[in-house]
C-alpha cells in the first residue's frame, strides 16, 4: 500500500474489528468520509494518543458506544479540505484542531475526518501539527474540570494528581494561571518541570502518599482515580469542609458519595465534551506563550499499537502522538 491516499475516495485508517490488546490495530484502506451539511472534512497532519483510546481498544473505555470495524483517536490536528453545505466559520486551507464527536467514535487516526464545523478551532498559530494534536482532549479535560467545573479562583489550594501527564501539566498551568496555588503529584523527576509550569508544592507519589503531606485544599483534581490505590477517596481527607473533589477516570461510587456527604465535602464524575469555543481560548493562551504543550514522543499511523503500548505503560510525560501526514 502506498504511503498516500489509494484513490480520492479511499484512505488510510488505524482499524480493529475485535477488542483486545494493542496487536488488534491494523492499518486499513478504508472509504474516506464525505462531509454532510454543517460539517467540515479535515485532512489530518497529526493525532493525539489517550488513555481512554487504550481502554476503549480493550473493551473498556468508552467501548460501549462503539461498533466495529472501529477507528479509534479524539485528538486531531489537520487542514481543512472541504466544508459541507452551511458552513461559514471555516475555508478549506484553514488549520484546525479538534476533540470532534467525543464520546462517540471520531475516527482520528486516519487521514480524514469530518465533523461539525464547531467542534473544531483554529490551531494555535506557535504550534506545529505533532503539538497541536496534544491538545485537545487533555487540555479540555483540564479546562472543562478546573474553569467550569470546579470555578477554580484566585488564592484557591488545588491538588492535582499525576500532574505530570497529559491531562495533568494543562491542569496544572490553567489552575495556575487562574491565581490557584497549586500542589502537583508526581514522581521526583518531575518536580522541577511541574514547577516550572507554576506548581508552587509538590508531592513524590513513590515515596509520600499525599494525604500525609497537605490538608485544607479547596479543590482536588484527581486524574487517578479509585481504581488505583483508593485515590479519589483518599483525597477527600485533604479537602477543607465544603471543598470539591473531582473525580476523572473512575468517576463517583456511591461509597464515595456517601463518604463525600459524611464528611461535608462534595465530589463530582467528569466526562469531557467536544468544545470549540474553549479551545480558540486555549489556543490564545498557547499562542500568549502562558501555556506550553509537552509531546514526549512520536509514532508514524502504522506503529499505533507501539504508541498504545507506550501511554498504557504509564509515566509518560505529557502527551504521545501519531504523525498521519506531512
Amino acid at each position: 500500500m502506498s504511503e498516500g491516499n489509494m484513490s480520492e475516495h479511499t484512505m488510510r485508517a488505524v482499524t480493529q474489528t475485535e477488542f483486545g490488546g494493542p496487536e488488534v490495530l491494523t492499518v486499513e484502506e478504508v472509504a474516506r468520509p464525505e462531509p454532510l451539511p454543517t460539517e467540515v472534512l479535515v485532512r489530518v497532519h497529526a493525532a493525539g494518543v489517550n488513555p481512554v483510546d487504550w481502554k476503549t481498544r480493550e473493551g473498556q473505555g468508552m467501548a460501549g458506544l462503539q461498533t466495529f470495524p472501529l477507528i479509534l483517536g479524539w485528538d486531531v490536528s489537520g487542514v481543512v479540505e472541504e466544508v459541507g453545505f452551511g458552513v461559514t466559520t471555516l475555508k478549506p486551507g484553514d488549520e484546525v484542531y479538534g476533540m470532534p464527536w467525543f464520546p462517540r467514535a471520531a475516527g482520528g487516526y486516519a487521514e480524514y475526518v469530518t465533523a461539525p464545523a464547531r467542534q473544531w478551532a483554529r490551531k494555535p498559530a506557535t504550534l506545529d501539527h505533532v503539538h497541536a494534536a496534544a491538545v485537545p482532549l487533555a487540555a479540555l479535560t483540564a479546562w472543562q474540570t478546573v474553569v467550569d467545573t470546579a470555578h477554580v479562583r484566585a488564592g484557591q489550594r488545588v491538588l492535582i494528581t499525576a500532574a505530570a501527564g497529559g491531562v495533568g501539566h494543562f491542569a496544572v498551568q490553567f489552575a495556575r494561571h487562574l491565581g490557584a496555588r497549586v500542589i502537583a503529584t508526581a514522581s521526583a523527576a518531575r518536580h522541577p518541570w511541574l514547577k516550572e509550569l507554576g506548581a508552587e508544592e509538590t508531592i513524590d507519589y513513590t515515596t509520600t502518599r499525599f494525604e500525609d503531606a497537605v490538608e485544607d485544599v479547596d479543590v482536588v483534581i484527581d486524574l487517578v482515580g479509585d481504581a488505583h490505590d483508593e485515590t479519589s477517596t483518599r483525597s477527600l481527607k485533604v479537602l477543607r469542609p465544603g471543598g470539591l473533589l473531582v473525580a476523572v477516570p473512575s468517576g463517583v461510587s456511591p461509597e464515595l458519595t456517601r463518604a463525600a456527604e459524611a464528611a461535608g465535602k462534595r465530589a463530582t464524575p467528569f466526562l469531557v465534551e467536544p468544545d470549540g469555543v474553549a479551545l480558540t481560548t486555549i489556543a490564545g493562551l498557547i499562542d500568549a506563550g502562558e501555556v506550553t504543550v509537552e509531546v514526549e514522543e512520536t509514532f508514524p499511523l502504522e506503529r499505533a499499537g507501539a504508541a498504545h503500548a507506550r501511554v498504557e505503560a504509564g509515566r509518560t510525560r505529557g502527551k504521545i502522538v501519531l504523525t498521519v501526514t506531512g
